[in-house]
């Protein structure tokens, strides 16, 4: 009867380990789960905020340029040096352009990797599995 006895108890106890890690294991998905929800919900929020002022910016830094070329050709017209005067504000407009797309990929290279906590984070519990 006592082989019996120890055998009942072991198995109890493998049962009861299982359902621990089966707990562990669920508490963890969801607490990494809402991790993750909370960054994406910030991240589309960003991304939608950067947009927005993008356009903006675009918008109204192109009609400033519109009318401050006119504004430049108006005033160059009766001269000579009209076509000059529209050349140079086309190589500016250029540079400028330039300028802001080295920028723009500066910002884009330099920017944090999205869900960069929650893979993180989900690194360390995997460690944590295996050191087990």
């Amino acid at each position: 009867m006592s082989p019996r006895r120890t055998a009942a108890p072991a198995a109890h106890g493998m049962t009861a380990a299982l359902r621990a890690l089966a707990t562990t294991l669920h508490e963890m998905a969801h607490v990494r789960g809402a991790l993750l929800a909370v960054e994406l919900r910030e991240e589309i929020g960003r991304r939608r905020s950067m947009l927005w002022l993008a356009v903006a910016g675009i918008a109204l830094v192109h009609m400033a340029l519109v009318f401050f070329s006119v504004l430049v050709a108006a005033f160059f017209w009766d001269t000579h040096h009209r076509l000059g005067a529209i050349g140079a504000m086309a190589a500016l407009y250029f540079a400028g352009g330039a300028a802001a797309f080295i920028k723009l990929r500066r910002a884009a290279i330099d920017s944090p990797a999205p869900f960069a906590a929650s893979r993180r984070e989900l690194a360390e519990d995997f460690a944590q599995l295996v050191a087990r």
